[in-house]
């Protein structure tokens, strides 16, 4: 076994571990916490399958940004009285379990029947850096990156005076 793989499956389990933390935790803080580590373990793991603007926009976007829009949420709604958020045994908790073993059930297939088939390293360090990314980007997606673009500038502009409006 390389060292590449005994460190992804270190990282590999610290990410399982603060997913699952992310779930059982009863205060919201500590569950964004937890989804904060597990957006860096993902990062790592990005960073082992040599894709360096992966793991930096995985940082910059869901570690940076999306979380901090997460706690300001978890802020704003002032969970402090938990016994309003206790559920009962209901029906969405079974279709929860249902669909949770279903997809544990999938992944093992997957796991099994696909084990060690992997792209060569050759191409896999070709493929996952930012000069691969932006030519791919620029040349054959330049469309839809430029109407993703004009998108955003229509919800900013949107957003500016709807604020404008209520000021």
């Amino acid at each position: 076994m390389s060292l590449d793989s005994v460190f992804f499956f270190i990282i590999a389990a610290f990410a399982l571990v603060s997913a699952f933390m992310v779930i059982l935790q009863r205060n919201p803080v500590m569950s964004a916490i937890s989804l904060i580590a597990n957006f860096f373990c993902i990062a790592l793991l990005y960073l082992l399958l040599k894709a360096q603007l992966l793991a930096v926009l995985q940082i910059v976007v869901y570690t940076g940004a999306i979380m901090v829009l997460v706690i300001f949420v978890i802020m704003l709604l002032n969970l402090g009285d938990e016994t309003r958020l206790a559920e009962k045994f209901d029906m969405k908790r079974i279709a929860g379990t249902v669909l949770a073993t279903g997809f544990l059930l999938e992944m093992l297939y997957l796991f099994t029947t696909h084990a060690g088939q992997s792209p060569p390293a050759a191409q896999a360090a070709q493929i996952g850096t930012v000069e691969a990314m932006g030519s791919v980007m620029f040349t054959k997606f330049l469309l839809p990156f430029e109407v993703t673009s004009l998108l955003l500038l229509t919800a900013i502009v949107g957003a500016v005076v709807l604020a404008k409006k209520q000021g």
